[in-house]
């Protein structure tokens, strides 16, 4: 069929969706995203066929895809280059929290409270990010080795731990405002 001159929307869709879809999909490897990526290209393909012809389509229908998915690509390193940095200070500020709960009077400040929903927070998490987080800030493990151990990414180890991060923050809220003001008080 010549494209060309293709009248409607679905000629289009169904002689092109199926393999754009895969194409796509192969290198951004999220199913919504492929969907999304193809069917924007494919009706700005439409559009674009109703205004001139355009011949060969499938090249340049698949120069559309590779420049969309390459986009979207390097908009999610961004993004993860983004998390990685936020994840990275959000782990020292917890360190900081952990160290100043650690030397601190084991009397003072709801200790055992505070110890127990820790205990009690660590232990609602997955096994692998609890194991990762604890072989990361107790086991003094470094990123590397613990990806090397669970043959995993470095990004890998650092997504745990944030998730980890994250679950703590959110448990300890209420006592970490509280921990950082006595603490600044008794210097």
């Amino acid at each position: 069929m010549d494209f060309v001159l293709a009248k409607s929307f679905n000629e289009i869709y169904t002689a092109f969706y199926r393999k754009s879809y895969l194409y796509v999909k192969s290198y951004v490897q999220e199913e919504m995203v492929a969907e999304d990526i193809v069917s924007d290209s494919l009706i700005k393909l439409w559009e674009q066929l109703k205004q001139k012809p355009i011949d060969p389509v499938a090249p340049y229908l698949f120069s559309m895809l590779k420049n969309r998915a390459l986009d979207h690509l390097k908009h999610q390193t961004i993004k993860h280059d983004v998390h990685g940095l936020m994840t990275e200070g959000l782990e020292r500020e917890l360190q900081i929290r952990i160290s100043s709960l650690e030397s601190s009077d084991p009397k003072e400040v709801f200790s055992n409270e505070i110890q127990q929903i820790v205990e009690k927070t660590l232990n609602s998490l997955p096994e692998r990010t609890r194991e990762i987080f604890i072989l990361s800030r107790f086991g003094n493990k470094s990123h590397k080795e613990i990806a090397e151990r669970y043959n995993i990414s470095v990004k890998g180890v650092e997504y745990h731990i944030g998730q980890s991060v994250s679950v703590l923050r959110v448990a300890l809220k209420d006592y970490l405002p509280l921990v950082g003001i006595l603490s600044f008080l008794k210097l």
